[in-house]
């Protein structure tokens, strides 16, 4: 066996979480391998995060230009070229493709990019074609892929996911989706703010289910009243093709109903990759889910670890690098690489919805009667007002004054969650945070503006001494009578 084929660690898939880990590897010095099937940059790059925030900053803009008389500026009514718009998607992706995920980047680190299916084959083992790699240590980070589900019809007519819907050259003429998500959400507004008419069907009494309810049930208002068609409570039966058009069958809170679209799009879950992993046969447990993995990201076999959606858990990029980067750590400083639990997340509609720690239900639960919810409508901003976007709330829950959940609807949310999920991690009170200094004007400043409320709320509670300090003071003072005044 030539030393070429032995490494310190052979990673499996160049998605986030695996380009994150080669990165941190590469930088300790180690021998790397990384482990691609298709293309660097995996689901993020390709089907994900990069051309649904690109297909959101075109509708934005389109969306903007139809309502600009709002900011005193003329209107543009014309139609959306979406063959325009899915062109500058592809390009956005090549640019990146192209520089930060282009593989000879990953090269240049010393990491060997290889090209094909991996498999485990034995202990330290990963056999990829022809080719088997010795390695200390494996990782696991080959994501996941949407799930449809099994309705009669679906599979035979066709459908799109997150994952087709971005190698179309145009939208299509009009959507049904099957999933109330925040794929099929973001994914609904930017294709209405396009012109293409959009009905969502959810099969739970809401929309975005682990959301703060009072938040969703604002965006959801908001998203209607741009024009997409949001329905709850829906059982999809089967799908059926009458000319060009796809048909949707089934029952809105028990009533028969049918819904029509050019096309249908499944956003109702996703599924890990597993299947050629060789992970029954190395003696790796998993589960529907994904692998099993503890605190660490260590799998059942101590040289195998595992990152991302492939290991279940919070399906987000975000989540992946860093699971990615702490189990590289573990590897090679053993104990050093627990992963945080507390992982903060937004959906990217506009406004946005940004979310960290307990929602106030989630509270109650764990913390009883000692739960607070604290609102501010972006109303009373004064930023949100100049910007003429005014709708949406910060939410903070606390449990005996301590933050333990943040919720925000606003434009930028996601920016401004982060503040939020420290005072979750480091336990700090709602007082607290109006100890910070907000610039102003920011929408950031509606925190700030909540912790001053509760820090005044506190401070009135020592009301009655202040008032016997004042009484004490006008006493100490008083200018005592002359002998010469007093009565004989």
């Amino acid at each position: 066996m030539s030393r070429a084929d032995r490494y310190d660690l052979v990673i499996v898939g160049m998605g986030s979480g695996g380009m994150v880990a080669a990165t941190f590897a590469a930088s300790l010095p180690l021998r790397v391998a990384v482990v691609e099937r298709d293309r660097v940059g995996g689901e993020c790059l390709w089907t994900g995060c990069v051309p649904s925030k690109a297909l959101l900053a075109s509708a934005k803009v389109a969306h903007t230009l139809r309502h600009a008389e709002r900011w005193g500026v003329p209107a543009s009514t014309g139609a959306v070229d979406t063959a325009a718009v899915w062109a500058r998607i592809k390009a956005v992706q090549a640019e990146i493709a192209a520089t930060d995920d282009n593989p000879r980047h990953f090269e240049h680190l010393g990491v060997e990019v290889i090209t094909g299916e991996a498999r485990l084959a034995g202990p330290h083992a990963v056999v990829v074609g022809e080719r088997i790699l010795w390695t200390r240590f494996v990782l696991l980070c080959t994501g996941s892929r949407p799930a449809a589900p099994p309705i009669e019809g679906l599979a035979e007519h066709g459908f799109l996911t997150n994952e087709t819907v971005f190698s179309l050259d145009r939208a299509p003429a009009s959507l049904v989706m099957i999933g109330g998500g925040p794929i099929a959400i973001e994914l609904a507004q930017a294709m209405v703010r396009l012109g293409v008419p959009t009905t969502v069907l959810e099969r739970g009494e809401t929309i975005l289910a682990r959301e703060e309810p009072e938040l969703v049930r604002t965006l959801g208002g908001l998203l209607e009243d741009e024009g997409v068609v949001l329905g709850t409570g829906v059982e999809v039966e089967r799908v059926s093709v009458e000319g060009a058009t796809k048909v949707v069958h089934g029952t809105s809170n028990g009533t028969s109903r049918r819904w029509c679209g050019a096309e249908i799009l499944v956003a109702t879950g996703r599924a890990p990759n597993l299947e050629a992993l060789g992970l029954d046969t190395a003696g790796v447990q998993a589960t529907r889910s994904g692998v099993v993995v503890d605190d660490r990201m260590r799998t059942s076999l101590p040289w195998v670890y595992a990152a991302g959606d492939v290991a279940g858990g919070p399906l987000f990029t975000h989540a992946a690098g860093h699971q990615a980067v702490r189990a590289v750590r573990d590897m090679f400083f053993p104990g050093r690489g627990r992963v945080s639990e507390l992982v903060p997340w937004c959906t990217f509609t506009d406004p946005e919805l940004a979310h960290v720690g307990l929602t106030a239900a989630e509270a109650r639960k764990h913390h009883g009667s000692a739960v607070e919810v604290h609102r501010l409508d972006l109303s009373h901003s004064d930023r949100a007002r100049a910007e003429g976007h005014r709708e949406g709330a910060v939410v903070v829950v606390t449990a005996g004054g301590t933050v333990v959940g943040g919720h925000i609807l606003a434009p930028a949310a996601g920016e401004m969650i982060h503040e939020l999920a420290v005072a979750v991690r480091d336990e700090v009170t709602l007082a607290g945070l109006a100890s910070l200094i907000h610039v102003y004007p920011t929408l950031a400043t509606s925190v700030g503006q909540l912790g001053a409320d509760a820090a005044f709320a506190a401070a009135g509670r020592w009301a009655p001494l202040v008032r016997a300090g004042r009484l004490w003071d006008r006493l100490a003072h008083r200018r005592p009578r002359s002998s010469s005044s007093r009565r004989g």
